[in-house]
């Protein structure tokens, strides 16, 4: 529907999900029983009410040097994923820390990482797509899925994060341009590589709940079908967040990916305003750089026009 729904959409779930973090299951409910009354933008575990994570940090990052360069232009965006990590923001996830820390160069930096460690499916790439989803959703799905793979693989050498992460910008894609991304989701499966299809078909099908996941959600598989079963679960983009952070766990990515999502479908009106109003974004490595929901809606507004110039396609890694 709009891209502002989208990215505001995945900075309100990010911020609305950072106090639950690593909680239990139905903690939300339990402190917000009654949908719509106020003060769910409570703030704890070191968050300030509203305050958005490394997950809509990024996604800021990435999305300026799309803005900025007017097309998609990796050096930058891993140095300034690089100068946000040298900041010291309050959160940044392992994976994510071991590349950009690493001094070895954007095109390496991750594919290292992986040959030694061999772990690298993280949702770390699909917490920051809400930005370069909006962008590239005028590019159709091939010119989409391949930029989502080019950019997860920045920080991810785990080829399922690239698949993860180009579903969901796929998924946005749909929805941005009037389609329901639920009933589009056989045509993106059909475009995710042969090794990973099987698994991803599993965790978003029809029938598939949280509860039957293998992996903690922080990783890729569970945290973008979570984010499915709850768009598909529910009927508005508050019932979606609700359902999303009610699961625990990380409880900030998997708020943001719905987020991202619910506001792609419902459109920016649907995002309660009582969320946006104290939503703020501190900028580590930015000059103490913070932006509102005004920013992130100019930001959404810039990117929308995409690139500048034609895109015939993306080299998949």
């Amino acid at each position: 529907m709009t891209a502002i729904g989208t990215i505001l959409g995945s900075a309100v779930g990010d911020a609305l999900g950072a106090p639950f973090e690593f909680g239990p299951e139905g903690a939300f409910t339990r402190r917000f029983p009654v949908p719509g009354r106020g003060g769910e933008m409570c703030g704890g575990g070191g968050w300030d009410p509203g305050e958005a994570t490394d997950d809509t940090q990024m996604a800021v990052v990435l999305g300026e040097s799309l803005v900025r360069h007017g097309g998609l232009e990796l050096p930058d965006v891993f140095d300034g994923f690089r100068q946000w990590a040298a900041a010291e923001p309050k959160d940044i996830g392992l994976q994510t820390e071991a590349v950009l820390t690493s001094g070895d160069p954007w095109d390496l930096a991750s594919a290292l990482h992986f040959q030694v460690s061999q772990r690298a499916a993280g949702n770390g790439s699909l917490m920051r797509a809400a930005t370069s989803a909006v962008f590239f959703a005028s590019c159709g799905r091939d010119v989409t899925m391949s930029a989502a793979r080019r950019i997860a693989a920045l920080t991810h050498g785990d080829r399922a994060a690239w698949e993860g992460t180009a579903i969901l910008h796929e998924l946005i894609r749909t929805a941005l341009v009037g389609h329901d991304p639920l009933t589009a989701l056989p045509d993106t499966l059909d475009s995710v590589h042969p090794d990973h299809r099987a698994r991803y078909a599993t965790v978003l099908a029809g029938d598939w709940h949280p509860d039957r996941a293998t992996e903690f959600n922080g990783a890729v598989w569970p945290c973008l079908g979570s984010a499915v079963w709850a768009l598909r679960t529910t009927d508005s983009f508050e019932d979606a967040l609700r359902a999303a952070i009610d699961l625990g766990g990380d409880t900030d990515t998997v708020g943001a990916v719905t987020g991202a999502l619910a506001g792609a479908v419902y459109g920016d009106e649907a995002v309660p305003a009582r969320w946006t109003e104290v939503l703020h974004v501190p900028l580590p490595g930015s000059g103490g750089r913070v932006l509102r929901a005004g920013g992130l809606a100019g930001l959404a507004g810039r990117l929308a026009d995409g690139p500048r110039t034609p895109v015939e396609g993306i080299t998949t890694p």
